[in-house]
């Protein structure tokens, strides 16, 4: 797949990719193919991509991360797993499209799947509230976590989304009690649950579907507190400063793998999910029916157990005398 939208640090490569495009474009009958041109602008391009994407910085590696062609939570529900029927609602106010939540399969294995939606164009974007759900969407979601529980389905949960919507009307529904009510009940659901960073997680509005027995990431997304422009105008008044920001939080899946935040980094094709999706649906299907082989091996006790471990590990340090 040619890139559409070419990010800043990727200049090297958009004239290339471009003429690349149009070789390929050309039909038989108006101009005949150079087989032997494609294939060495194609070894160049990718060459020249591996080169770039081996040595991004935290800043570029977020740019990626937000790509508006990176596949998002419904592609990979779409292609990843088989016979997806969505539900809607959490019983209470509305649907909040920001998330979406379903039922499943991974192969044989009937499953539920739930993940923030981000939009394409527009009206898509306005929509789903550019992935930013209300607590009715984290409603819904623990909605279909208790389901998964009751019937024995393993969770899959996809996390994509700058954070919670912090709009007036959210927090008068309760925002921040849904999240808390998510992050509690999930401490202690007793089947597999697998979360998959597949772009950008933001704050509580990511953990609120990220507290589970393995947390992976897919190799250039991003997981933090805080976005990197959020934390330079709070330490240093100063957006511009999100560089600095972003090296500091260790917010990309090499850091965070390091720091145990998460268990595994899933490979990304050259240049990013974006510009080879089947690659990267491919690659993360692999890995979830190996990781749910592994959880479906241990009993319900011991996935509640290891999880709530897993989770109170974190951040734990020893002091130096």
């Amino acid at each position: 797949m040619i890139c559409r939208h070419w990010l800043e640090f990727e200049k090297p490569v958009e004239e290339a990719e471009k003429r690349l495009a149009e070789l390929l474009s050309y039909n038989t009958e108006g101009q005949e193919r150079s087989a032997a041109e494609i294939a060495k602008l194609d070894k160049k391009v990718r060459h020249a991509l591996k080169d770039l994407y081996s040595k991004l910085t935290p800043s570029q590696v977020t740019q990626v991360a937000r790509h508006q062609d990176r596949p998002y939570t419904l592609d990979y529900i779409q292609n990843v797993f088989t016979e997806f029927v969505e539900l809607h609602g959490d019983r209470a106010f509305k649907d909040d499209p920001a998330i979406v939540c379903g039922l499943a399969k991974l192969g044989e294995t009937a499953v539920v799947v739930m993940g923030q939606q981000k939009g394409r164009n527009t009206k898509e974007k306005v929509h789903r509230n550019f992935g930013m759900p209300h607590p009715e969407g984290y409603r819904k979601a623990l909605r279909m976590m208790e389901l998964a529980e009751r019937f024995g389905r393993p969770i899959f949960t996809f996390i994509d989304t700058p954070g919670a919507y912090p709009g007036i009307g959210a927090e008068e529904r309760g925002q921040a009690e849904a999240i808390a009510a998510n992050l509690m009940r999930m401490s202690t659901l007793r089947v597999p649950v697998i979360a998959t960073v597949i772009g950008e997680g933001g704050s509580g509005g990511a953990l609120a579907i990220g507290v589970a027995d393995r947390v992976l990431m897919m190799e250039f997304s991003t997981y933090s507190v805080i976005s990197p422009e959020g934390c330079a105008a709070i330490l240093w008044k100063d957006a511009s400063k999100a560089d600095l920001a972003a090296k500091a939080l260790k917010i990309d899946a090499a850091e965070l793998l390091k720091l145990g935040v998460i268990d595994r980094i899933v490979k990304e094709p050259v240049g990013g999910a974006h510009r080879e999706p089947e690659t990267a649906y491919k690659n993360l299907k692999t890995v979830f029916i190996d990781t749910l082989a592994e959880l479906r091996e241990l009993t319900p006790e011991d996935l509640v157990g290891l999880r709530y471990e897993k989770f109170r590990a974190m951040g734990v340090f020893a002091e130096r005398k």
